[in-house]
């Protein structure tokens, strides 16, 4: 995309199938540092905590840093969890379950598998795009948050009922 200067990059793609370019930290920490300010101001944590370059690069945000999925899969030498003779096991099948911008990690994971790293990346950067300007999205902003385009993405098309009714819950 002509608005994207993200390269396919693999500390840009966490182990559970997630696209990170696509996360409010690493757009944040890329984009937007007022956004990780008020996230940090929320969340009451330092926010050097939120800074991230991806699940697999050297600094991680909070989350990604503890994640027991990535560690699990550098211990048995695999790169996807897919590629595990346990998956799925029950610790991602609880992951993937806790919140909606984890939809599609299977569907990532098969696609990875069949397409190849960067045709899912590319495919992966087209579905957090939004349709009108080619700015990346969160699975969250329902909106883009760079031309107020409705919706912000594709993936915010195919769910955003379970989207809304989750940030409503959190409230």
């Amino acid at each position: 995309m002509a608005n994207d200067p993200i390269q396919p990059a693999k500390h840009l793609a966490a182990a559970c199938g997630l696209f990170c370019p696509a996360c409010r930290l690493y757009i944040g920490t890329h984009e937007n540092p007022a956004l990780v300010e008020d996230m940090a101001a929320r969340w009451e944590m330092p926010v050097d905590h939120l800074w991230c370059d991806g699940c697999r690069a050297e600094r991680r945000g909070f989350y990604c840093d503890q994640c027991t999925m990535r560690t699990c899969a550098e211990a048995r030498g695999i790169t996807y969890c897919n590629e595990c003779v346990e998956y799925p096991c029950p610790l991602i099948k609880k992951f993937q379950a806790e919140m909606p911008h984890r939809i599609e990690m299977w569907e990532n994971l098969d696609r990875i598998h069949e397409k190849g790293f960067e045709a899912w990346f590319e495919e992966k950067r087209r579905h957090y795009a939004c349709p009108k300007c080619g700015v990346l999205n969160s699975a969250y902003d329902l909106v883009c948050r760079k031309c107020g385009h409705e919706p912000g993405n594709e993936y915010v098309r195919r769910h955003r009922a379970v989207i809304e009714s989750f940030v409503k819950e959190r409230k």
